[in-house]
């Protein structure tokens, strides 16, 4: 039909051509392997982007999950110093904030921790009893229990690192560890900077080991009396909150003042989560190197189908197809190849990642992971920008044989 044929803006019969090329015997063989060898070459690149993009995933949930076990929504903290102060109006205030649901007073000072000939620098933490309901850290006990004791009989809830590294009596608790804390009220020529105290292990903690190596909890009234703190005086306040995290934010922020710094728990973690999404980005331009490569056999597998449909072009063309119809042909064959090992990629990357999810084949080495398989989690968002990268690829790589076999004057003979 001429009136098809000079019109490129038919879609249909471009793909009709293309469908036809794609499925016809050539005179050369090679012109197969090569098309062949295309769609395999990009069937492997998709697989591959989408496994390990949904690894990836899977990953970064576990990693977020950790996170927001260990870390509150929202922390009020000073601005300046290590030091700020709420007075029961202020605190009154937090709590009926709407939003606000649980809200705890924390203090919180580095200490050395020792067990006779055993010590170790750790991150302590002085919560009150609402600081459990704030996030889910009593659920990760491995050892004896989350138990902080009084003003007169403190206990202290160890990383799990910690533990090894002095290692600590916790289940039994029979030798009491010394702690160790800084003194602010002593002067700075005074022998007396430190402030010392005989503390029970009653439990170990184990989230991660950026967590387990660093952070023990204890009461609050115990620790603020170690640290010497006046009334209202504390490190932070920690907040779980109900509804949008942002927002809460915002109007704690304007109730309280410059003076204090309140985070929701993204801007807590902010490097994390930052750097999280730059590998993702740097994984995906790694693995899409794979698609460029299989281009370049999509380029030459069209370039010798030009070469071969040479006389069908030259029908086409003494029919009244234009330069456009004729390019419009072979990049829809481009494209068809490029889908075609698109779809096969992604449903074998679909079953992959179905099969790891359903019955776990493939495990982690070692068994000091908090997972014992590969956690996997497939998002349509990552099919979508896979699917999109091998149509433009599939376009580029479709565009020079096309626009020469466009530019080809043959004549019938």
């Amino acid at each position: 039909n001429h009136r098809h044929l000079s019109n490129p803006h038919h879609p249909s019969v471009n793909f009709l051509f293309a469908w036809r090329y794609f499925r016809s015997k050539k005179s050369t063989n090679a012109i197969n392997v090569i098309a062949w060898i295309s769609v395999t070459a990009i069937t492997v690149g998709c697989a591959a982007l989408i496994i390990i993009l949904s690894v990836f995933n899977g990953f970064e949930e576990l990693v977020k999950g950790l996170y927001t076990d260990f870390y509150t929504d929202i922390r009020i903290a000073p601005a300046k110093g290590k030091i700020i102060t709420l007075n029961t109006q202020q605190q009154q205030q937090i709590k009926s904030t709407p939003g606000v649901a649980v809200f705890s007073l924390v203090a919180e000072e580095k200490a050395l921790l020792v067990n006779g000939p055993y010590q170790s620098i750790v991150l302590v933490k002085g919560v009150d009893e609402q600081y459990v309901a704030t996030n889910k850290i009593s659920t990760h006990i491995k050892r004896g229990k989350f138990a902080l004791g009084t003003l007169e009989t403190p206990s202290i809830v160890l990383g799990y690192g910690i533990e090894n590294a002095i290692g600590a009596d916790v289940e039994r608790g029979i030798y009491p560890l010394t702690l160790y804390t800084p003194n602010r009220k002593a002067s700075f020529s005074s022998m007396d900077g430190l402030s010392v105290n005989n503390i029970t292990a009653s439990g170990t903690f184990q989230v991660q080991q950026e967590f387990d190596n660093k952070y023990a909890f204890t009461n609050l009234a115990f620790f603020r009396y170690m640290l010497h703190m006046e009334a209202d005086e504390y490190s932070a306040a920690e907040i779980k909150v109900t509804g949008d995290a942002d927002k809460i934010k915002e109007q704690l922020q304007t109730v309280l003042g410059k003076q204090y710094l309140v985070q929701t728990r993204y801007e807590q973690n902010r490097s994390l989560y930052a750097v999280m999404q730059l590998e993702k980005w740097v994984i995906y331009a790694i693995l899409s190197l794979i698609l460029v490569v299989a281009a370049f056999n999509m380029i030459g597998a069209l370039t010798m189908l030009v070469l071969e449909k040479q006389k069908d072009i030259a029908v086409l063309q003494a029919m009244g197809a234009s330069q456009k119809r004729i390019q419009a042909i072979f990049l829809s064959e481009g494209l068809l190849l490029a889908g075609f090992g698109a779809a096969l990629g992604m449903l074998l990357a679909t079953l992959i990642c179905w099969i790891q999810i359903k019955f776990e084949p493939i495990q982690l080495a070692g068994d000091t992971f908090i997972v014992k398989a590969y956690p996997v989690k497939m998002i349509p968002t990552d099919y979508l920008l896979v699917l999109a990268t091998v149509t433009a690829i599939g376009f580029l790589a479709a565009w020079i044989p096309s626009r020469k076999a466009s530019r080809q004057e043959l004549a019938l003979k």
